[in-house]
């Protein structure tokens, strides 16, 4: 019976983490080479990119609630 490979857990953080299959190639290659420095600085940069998005989210939400406060005042 043949046994069935288990997902790597590392693999499958940065996939949650919405990570491309080419940003999860080069981590796991430097994993291999054990280059922990180069993994972090991928990773923050990773981060930086899904904080800016956050932001970029967190601008068009202030919008749209100026928008909702300006309208339920108006009604008053």
């Amino acid at each position: 019976m043949e046994q069935e490979k288990q997902p790597d857990p590392v693999v499958c953080n940065l996939e949650d983490a919405g990570c491309t299959c080419d940003f999860i190639d080069k981590y796991m290659e430097l994993q291999s080479e054990e280059q922990t420095a180069a993994q972090l600085r991928l990773l923050a940069k990773q981060r930086c990119q899904l904080l800016e998005c956050i932001h970029e989210s967190q601008k068009k939400l202030d919008c749209l609630d100026y928008l909702i406060y300006q309208l339920k005042n108006r009604r008053k």
